[in-house]
């Protein structure tokens, strides 16, 4: 059921490594093989070139216990859009927690709401297309990441755009925290970058065409050992607040 948004409020539990999800939360990923191939796939873009089942390893957690999902199919030819894989359901509104790890110099990956919206992951990279950023609309808050071989994490609200009679009226909107510090705030996102293997609309008038269609949540591969876990989602129906919490 999705929960009309007004207040959320920041805690310790809910918020930073180890959150748990908060009520009404999915989780789409908990280190086992099964809730990968259960709630995600391939996205299948004009780059796509692997296959199913999916090629992305489940490997034990180098740093906690549990087991993680590493960004490894050797078919991805370090190319984004060739073995990046999405849920298989598709959001509006939403709540997200994702953890990641970045395990080698200058590794590449992200995270796209909506299979749209770019936040990006990549190591050693402090500028707009850098760690932590909406990728090149905001300034990367690189000093909160904890390097590499560390877990690290985005707590995420998400405002789809608006539409009215088939015409965009509003932008999406995104806060974000990065490892429990708030570092975007009610960020109105204005196009998808990277064209059209990058993900919906991509390839809409140069990434400005936004459609009014919900996306998955996709994870990017391209070429590096990124590593995936304790992903919850809550779907929402965030009104005019905007999506600050």
């Amino acid at each position: 059921m999705l929960l009309l948004f007004s207040v959320l409020t920041a805690s310790s539990e809910n918020i930073g490594i180890g959150a748990k999800p908060v009520p009404g939360a999915e989780v789409i990923f908990d280190g086992t093989r099964e809730m990968l191939d259960l709630k995600w796939i391939y996205w299948e873009g004009p780059r796509f070139a692997s296959a199913l089942p999916i090629k992305w390893k489940i490997v034990d957690d180098q740093v906690d216990e549990g087991s993680t999902m590493q960004t490894d199919d050797p078919l991805s030819k370090g190319q984004y859009g060739a073995a990046d894989i999405v849920t298989k359901k598709e959001y509006r509104d939403f709540r997200l927690h994702i953890e990641f790890l970045v395990n080698n110099k200058g590794g590449n990956s992200g995270v796209y709401l909506q299979n749209r919206y770019e936040i990006q992951i990549k190591d050693g990279d402090k500028t707009k297309h850098g760690m932590g950023a909406v990728i090149n609309e905001t300034e990367s808050p690189y000093h909160l990441y904890k390097g590499q071989g560390k877990w690290n994490c985005y707590d995420i609200v998400f405002r789809a755009a608006r539409f009215v009679g088939g015409r965009l009226t509003e932008k999406a909107l995104v806060t974000m925290y990065f490892n429990g510090v708030k570092v975007h705030e009610n960020v109105a996102i204005i196009q998808v970058w990277g064209g059209e293997n990058s993900g919906i609309d991509g390839g809409n008038d140069g990434g400005k065409g936004i459609t009014d269609r919900p996306g998955g949540l996709k994870l990017q591969c391209e070429g590096h050992d990124v590593r995936y876990r304790n992903i919850w989602i809550h779907e929402m129906d965030i009104g005019d607040e905007g999506t600050d919490f």
